[in-house]
């Protein structure tokens, strides 16, 4: 794959990673505000949404630098971002049916990223 076409690919996965994980966290606040007992906020909410946000530009700063980073940042900055979201998507799971789905369809994206970052030639 020339190098171009592996960052758009790369980049466009990234906002599919994205998009889902702004739809499982809609859909979670919408399950919440509908079942009291579902609100789980580990601790400290404040510091909870500040890692939250962190952890959640991740996907959205890689859809940029997927296309501007030089070949070998690139292949390694989109692995290690790709392995540290399925992390955050595993680490902040839940069972509800959508979440499950939204996640799979994530954790899918992140490992073909995986895939393709690893296999990148340059040229």
């Amino acid at each position: 794959m020339k190098y171009t076409d592996a960052k758009q690919h790369i980049s466009a996965l990234w906002i599919v990673v994205m998009l889902n994980l702004i739809f499982a966290d809609v859909l979670s606040i919408m399950l919440a505000l509908t079942d009291k007992s579902r609100i789980n906020i580990i601790g400290d909410a404040t510091t909870t949404m500040a890692i939250a946000a962190i952890v959640t530009n991740i996907p959205i700063l890689m859809v940029y630098f997927s296309k501007t980073l030089p070949y070998r940042a690139n292949r390694i900055v989109n692995i290690i971002a790709a392995i540290l979201t399925i992390a955050y998507i595993i680490g902040g799971g839940d069972t509800a049916p959508h979440y499950i789905i939204l996640a799979s369809i994530e954790t899918i994206c992140l490992i073909v990223i995986i895939a393709k970052a690893w296999r990148w030639k340059e040229g």
